[in-house]
C-alpha cells in the first residue's frame, strides 16, 4: 500500500537551539545533546526527530531553528535540508522568539499553513501512534481558531516539567485547558499527580500559522513588533539580514509565558506515544535497557561490582570498572569526570554555575 503523501500546507519547525545543560557534562556548548546518539543507534536525537516527522510533514516543509553556532553541524546530520530551511537564530532568545520567527517565515510562503513545532531531543518510542496524535491535532487546528499542546499521563511527580489542568472535554481525548503551571516543588507535583487533573507539558504544539501569528500580537505585542518592522522581508532574501538586526531585540521569553498561559483558545490533546524529553540523567535511565544490576551503560565497557541502579556513560573504548556504587550517575567525558547521586542531579546547574566562576568557559 502507497504512503500518503502529507497536505502541502502543513509543515514542521524543529527547535535545536538549546544547549541542554542538565545532561552535562556530555552536552556541552560546542556540542549539545541533541546533536549525540544517547542509545547508539547511529542516529542523533535530532535526526530521529526529523525521522519520525517525515510521515507528516512533506521534506521540502520542514525548517530546523537552531543557534548560528550549530549550522555545520545541522547540515551535517541533515544534509537533505536545504540551506533556505535552516533559521539561524543570532542568539538565544528562548522559544517565544524562535516559534515567532518560524511563524512569519512560514506565512510568507503559505498564508494557508498550519504547523507543528517540536523539540528536537526528546525520545518518542511508539511513533505509530505519535503520527496518530498528530494527524488528529493538525486536522484539529486546521477546523477550529485553537493553540494545541499534546500533553503526557505524569507517572511522578516530576519537577523538572510544566503541568496542564485540563478542562472540559471537546472531542474524545481533546480538552480544553484550565492553566498551565510551570515546574512546581516536589509538593504541589504530588498535588497534581493525585488529583488526575493534570497532565505534563511535553512541549510539542500544533497551529496555523493565523491563530500562533494572532495570540502573539495579543498576549506578546513587544515581540511582534520586532517582526512587524520586517513584514515584507520575510519570504525574501532581506529576511536573513534583517533577523541579524532585529533578532537581539526580541524579549527572552518562552512561548509557555508569551501565549500559552494567557490565550483563551488554547487545548490540549492527550497522548500516550511512549515520550520523554530526555531533559536528565534520570530520563535517560528510565529509558535505557538496564542489566541483571539495574546499571545502565551508554558508550562504555563497564564491570560492576557489588553495584546497582548506575548510569555510567565514557568514551566508547574506555573500560570503567566500579565497586560499591549504587544509584549515581558516573559521566567521563574526557576532560571532565561527574559522579553524582541520580537524586542529586538537579544540582548539576548549581554545579556547572561554579565550574564557570573557578574555570571560566573551558569545561562548558
Amino acid at each position: 500500500m502507497d504512503t500518503p503523501i502529507p497536505d502541502k500546507h502543513r509543515y514542521c519547525v524543529i527547535m535545536c537551539g538549546g544547549i541542554g545543560s542538565r545532561f552535562w557534562p556530555y552536552s556541552r556548548t560546542d556540542k549539545p545533546k541533541q546533536f549525540l546518539d544517547f542509545f547508539g543507534t547511529g542516529r542523533s536525537l535530532l535526526q530521529m526527530s526529523y525521522d519520525r516527522i517525515l510521515p507528516l510533514v512533506r521534506p521540502e516543509n520542514i525548517l530546523v531553528v537552531t543557534n548560528r553556532r550549530y549550522v555545520d553541524m545541522v547540515r551535517q546530520q541533515l544534509p537533505e535540508i536545504d540551506e533556505s530551511r535552516i533559521l539561524l537564530e543570532p542568539d538565544r532568545r528562548n522559544t517565544a522568539p524562535c516559534i515567532a520567527w518560524a511563524a512569519y517565515h512560514i506565512a510568507a510562503i503559505d498564508p494557508e499553513a498550519s504547523m507543528i513545532v517540536t523539540p528536537s531531543d526528546h525520545l518518542i518510542t511508539r511513533e505509530s501512534i505519535f503520527e496518530e496524535c498528530v494527524t488528529r491535532g493538525f486536522d484539529f487546528v486546521e477546523h477550529h481558531d485553537a493553540l494545541l499542546t499534546l500533553g503526557i499521563k505524569p507517572t511522578r511527580p516530576e519537577t523538572g516539567y510544566g503541568y496542564i489542568q485540563i478542562g472540559q472535554e471537546i472531542e474524545p481525548g481533546l480538552l480544553k485547558v484550565k492553566t498551565f503551571t510551570e515546574k512546581p516543588n516536589k509538593e504541589l507535583a504530588q498535588v497534581f499527580l493525585d488529583t488526575g487533573e493534570f497532565f505534563w507539558n511535553a512541549g510539542i504544539f500544533l497551529w496555523t500559522v493565523d491563530a500562533i501569528k494572532k495570540a502573539l500580537h495579543r498576549f506578546a505585542p513587544d515581540l511582534t513588533s520586532v517582526f512587524d518592522r520586517g513584514a515584507h522581508d520575510f519570504g525574501t532574501p532581506r529576511e536573513t539580514d534583517f533577523i541579524a538586526t532585529n533578532f537581539s531585540g526580541c524579549p527572552s521569553i518562552s512561548i509557555d509565558f508569551a501565549v500559552m498561559e494567557k490565550a483563551d483558545n488554547v487545548y490540549v490533546e492527550c497522548v500516550n506515544f511512549g515520550w520523554s524529553d530526555l531533559g536528565t540523567w534520570g530520563s535517560l535511565y528510565e529509558n535505557s535497557h538496564k542489566d541483571d544490576s539495574n546499571n545502565v551503560s551508554c558508550s562504555a565497557s563497564v564491570m560492576t561490582y557489588n553495584s546497582t541502579g548506575n548510569i555510567f556513560m565514557a568514551p566508547e573504548g574506555k573500560l570503567v570498572v566500579v565497586n560499591g556504587i549504587h544509584d549515581c550517575i558516573v559521566a567521563d567525558a574526557g576532560d571532565v569526570l561527574l559522579i553524582c547521586p541520580k537524586s542529586d542531579e538537579q544540582q548539576i546547574k548549581v554545579m556547572l554555575t561554579d565550574v564557570q566562576i573557578k574555570h571560566d568557559d573551558r569545561f562548558l
